[in-house]
């Protein structure tokens, strides 16, 4: 579903995937419809900057057509974030949070990359395209947009805190960054009202997100 944004090597690694699997391929641009949401809403935008809300209506517009195609054929739609970017918050709410299952929502960032070098090795050949492995991580919903994160550092951080209670303190000790300790704890908090409405994950580990994780949602809430 390319916009404007959407770069050729992910175009080509998204079709490369999909013949190594053997799956129907389909393309639906979302540009006009992207240019027509921008269109309509501009008098109620006057005087305010580009910024996030553009970004993330692409992929709003993208899980509508998912969710449509979902209607239309009896297909399941299965949510894309992992349990890094659900932890994070580095997702869109009714965007590509959209869907009936998150199918590794229990899978940290790192481990979505072990698995699939795995895969690769198991079946013997490059079915998940290398250039996934070694690109730089971006939601292409901006110019030169990149995700914010060193994954290496946040996702075993975000384990630590999800499935082994760390502390900030106890986290600080055991050699993160204090700064990336406290961006986490911060973004963590703030998405638990994403995580309430997120598909339901399957369940992996000793704590996924769901029903055996709740945080209170008011704003001011504080260990």
């Amino acid at each position: 579903m390319p916009s404007r944004y959407s770069s050729d090597h992910s175009k080509s690694d998204a079709s490369s995937l999909a013949e190594n699997l053997g799956i129907e391929y389909l393309t639906i641009p979302i540009e006009r419809i992207f240019e027509t949401f921008e269109e309509e809403m501009k008098p109620f935008f006057k005087g305010k900057p580009r910024d996030v809300a553009e970004e993330n209506l692409q992929a709003r517009i993208r899980g509508n057509i998912l969710m449509t195609l979902s209607n239309k054929f009896g297909d399941l739609v299965l949510s894309t974030g992992n349990k890094t970017e659900l932890a994070l918050g580095y997702a869109t709410l009714y965007g590509d949070m959209s869907g009936g299952l998150e199918v590794i929502g229990d899978v940290s960032k790192t481990e979505v990359y072990s698995l699939s070098k795995y895969y690769n090795q198991r079946v013997g050949r490059e079915v998940i395209p290398k250039n996934c492995f070694t690109k730089i991580p971006s939601a292409e919903l901006r110019p030169d947009q990149f995700d914010p994160f060193d994954y290496s550092i946040v996702s075993p951080l975000v384990d630590d805190v999800v499935e082994n209670r760390l502390t900030r303190e106890e986290l600080i000790q055991k050699g993160y960054p204090k700064e990336a300790v406290d961006d986490s704890i911060r973004r963590l908090r703030g998405a638990e009202y994403k995580r309430r409405q997120a598909a339901p994950v399957i369940k992996i580990t000793k704590k996924a997100f769901g029903l055996g994780w709740k945080m209170p949602l008011v704003n001011h809430f504080r260990d």
